[in-house]
């Protein structure tokens, strides 16, 4: 669906809403931190069933996860052993942890309304509404050319590397480990329980698979070379799939060597450092987007840093979520530093993406949002026939809602829904979005994501923490390995 036209902008100051605070939730214990164990933040259902959900992470590329966790342990490390409080130290615990307030949510209104802002000294910026599901705002000139162009220019310095690596020897070991038994994955398939599975049923729920996008023709190729669908019919029965050695499929797959065409993303990035000491260009974004979100400093400081990623011609990212669903047997990257618990599995949990464009495109890569503003949503209506809007190399076009990349322009959403008392709830299924094929030239971006934990608790316990670290790291404690800190003047030719 198309975003309405913007009406004249209103002189009036933003509506910022920060959610209510139930009386309930003080009698649980909620505002002393002392919430009960993780709930699930998606409903068991489709994509984000909790069975599914550890088919998935197994999946994942394992590298992904563990990206924010090493930026914060070499922030925070003088490599000098007496600096760890060790475990004797940890386990006194650093005393209470303090109460954490409610969460601050921008207001929708109402596709294309707009609202003044002040973000820079003698300079307002306006917020225009995109879609209600999800909560997605535009803001043009965020970011100055300048700017754009210097945040490239930082980006080159350091380094890119390839965005998505596929899983070898971790993948084989972490199948090895799965207790699933293969009726029990045949059912968690098999969505309409009809005893049979169609090939939208194997897409729907393995298109992560091993780091390859899963088309019709792919599956069915793989069904002939493994000979796990005599009949040819694209169609599997419970016998059939009994039948089928699992190992064939994982031979299969390593056997098939991807093109960056067939990967679920094309596209190479690297990660600029935020904080203290870094940049004045990389401090100003980082307050900006503070004065922006109106969250807390310490959950905007402690989140990820700037993620910078070109697509070059042919270059894409097929529709995703950027926050995982937490279930007792995972933890959120960014607090996991902090918490007692052993877990198998680690995922995002990003509050908040705010994306900025760093030029503009000749042609394609535009952030498609195939489902915001769908009366309804539902994971297997994603695939209908021959068309899968998920699939942003073939279907952006089919889209509801597509943000066209102009240089300087951020967009920015909420992948949570609220929880009715002040913090996050589930995920957002309408937050589902993509970065289209680009067809000419080289497409920018940069990612500021805000990382808050589902566990109200956990949070407060990892800004505590990371304050100690600080206070006891002293100036010495900045980071090393942050090249654009060693360029904090570096200028860029216009």
């Amino acid at each position: 669906m198309a975003a309405a036209a913007a009406p004249r902008p209103e002189a009036a100051s933003p509506k910022w809403a920060p959610p209510e605070r139930e009386r309930a939730g003080a009698a649980a214990g909620l505002d002393d931190c002392e919430d009960a164990p993780v709930r699930p933040l998606c409903k068991p259902r489709g994509i984000c069933s909790r069975a599914y959900f550890l088919v998935l992470m197994v999946f994942v590329h394992l590298y992904l996860g563990n990206v924010l966790a090493l930026l914060l342990f070499v922030h925070y490390s003088n490599g000098d052993e007496s600096s760890d409080p060790g475990p004797q130290r940890r386990s006194q615990g650093p005393g209470p942890a303090p109460t954490l307030g409610p969460l601050t949510r921008l207001e929708g209104i109402k596709v294309g309304h707009e609202r003044k802002v002040q973000l820079v000294a003698d300079r307002d910026h306006f917020i225009r509404t995109l879609s209600l599901k999800p909560l997605l705002f535009e803001i043009p000139g965020f970011l100055s050319d300048e700017e754009c162009r210097l945040i490239i220019h930082l980006a080159q310095m350091k380094g890119l590397q390839r965005s998505q690596i596929l899983p070898t020897e971790e993948y084989e070991e972490a199948m090895g480990t799965m207790q699933v038994s293969q009726l029990d994955l045949f059912r968690l398939l098999d969505q309409n329980h009809d005893g049979r599975l169609q090939l939208r049923e194997v897409l729907a729920q393995t298109r992560l698979g091993n780091g390859r996008w899963m088309t019709p023709e792919n599956i069915q190729e793989m069904y002939s070379a493994i000979k796990a669908d005599p009949d040819g019919d694209g169609v599997l029965s419970l016998q059939e799939f009994a039948d089928m050695d699992l190992r064939d499929f994982h031979k299969y797959m390593r056997s098939h060597k991807a093109a960056s065409s067939e990967l679920v993303r094309n596209s190479h990035h690297t990660w600029l450092y935020q904080g203290e000491g870094a940049h004045h260009v990389m401090r100003s974004i980082r307050q900006r987007v503070l004065r922006l979100t109106r969250l807390s400093p310490e959950i905007v400081e402690l989140s990820e840093p700037l993620q910078v990623v070109r697509y070059g011609e042919g270059g894409h990212y097929h529709a995703h979520v950027d926050s995982g669903p937490v279930y007792p047997e995972t933890i959120c990257s960014h607090t996991k530093l902090v918490a007692n618990e052993s877990v198998p599995f680690e995922t995002s949990c990003r509050y908040m993406t705010v994306l900025f464009y760093l030029n503009n495109v000749t042609g394609g890569g535009e952030t498609v949002f195939p489902v915001a503003d769908n009366r309804t949503y539902d994971e297997m209506s994603l695939i209908q026939d021959d068309v899968d809007l998920r699939d942003t190399r073939r279907h952006c076009d089919k889209g509801n809602l597509r943000v066209k990349p102009r240089q300087g322009t951020a967009v920015f959403w909420y992948n949570y829904l609220p929880d009715g008392q002040g913090w996050v709830g589930d995920v957002d299924d309408y937050s589902l979005h993509g970065g289209c094929l680009v067809t000419r030239g080289t497409k920018w971006i940069a990612n500021n994501w805000i990382n808050v934990d589902p566990s109200r608790a956990r949070q407060a316990l990892f800004q505590q923490e990371m304050a100690r670290l600080a206070r006891e790291g002293g100036t010495d404690a900045q980071p090393e390995w942050a090249l654009d800190r060693a360029y904090r003047d570096a200028r860029v030719e216009l």
